[in-house]
């Protein structure tokens, strides 16, 4: 799980994210979240590796539920952020994977989390696979960043396995994250 920043800055005006996005390949469809997948962000998102790893914290309920999703819609609107559901049918939620700018003109940082009992499947390594394509392809971004903390040894192992490189990038600290964090890049 790799953990998100509060990117600020707004795109220039006809440099936004298309609406609306769905995304398939590898055996995956990533989605907008709806309003139907609350009790499935629950289930997700209220386990101690999500809590350990990124900022949202347990116990994740209804409630934090619903304020994650008007969050992620206002991000939307406001073009900063894409945070996409991680499905293999089109329909029920397995995790997360977020996309948001940095302020740097022609780069994204990427987030993810996979839920508990989906884990092991590759999920997390094919749905950064899927939105690197569309950052490059699509957005013609030429720099994406994961920010890492150097215990989290299974967003490690996906950085690695997606063709990301840590960077001499010196660690950094963000709001809601346990641990410092390491900057990986990855370029076309």
């Amino acid at each position: 799980m790799a953990t998100p920043s509060p990117a600020t800055d707004r795109p220039a005006e006809g440099d936004r994210f298309p609406c609306p996005i769905r995304l398939a390949g590898l055996g995956l469809t990533l989605r907008e979240w709806s309003d139907q997948d609350v009790p499935a962000m629950v289930e997700l998102f209220d386990e101690p590796q999500v809590d350990r790893w990124t900022p949202l914290r347990a116990p994740f309920d209804v409630v934090a539920a619903r304020a994650y999703l008007d969050t992620a819609r206002r991000r939307r609107a406001e073009d900063r952020r894409l945070q996409l559901a991680i499905t293999t049918d089109g329909h029920q939620p397995m995790g997360e994977i977020l996309l948001f700018r940095t302020g740097v003109p022609g780069e994204v940082e990427l987030a993810y989390a996979i839920g508990a009992a989906h884990r092991r499947q590759g999920l997390a390594a094919r749905a950064v696979q899927i939105i690197i394509g569309y950052a490059y392809d699509v957005l013609a971004m030429n720099q994406i960043l994961l920010r890492i903390a150097p215990g989290n040894t299974a967003s490690v192992a996906v950085a690695r396995s997606t063709g990301f490189h840590l960077t001499s990038a010196p660690p950094l600290i963000r709001e809601g994250s346990r641990d410092s964090l390491l900057t990986w890049q990855h370029r076309p």
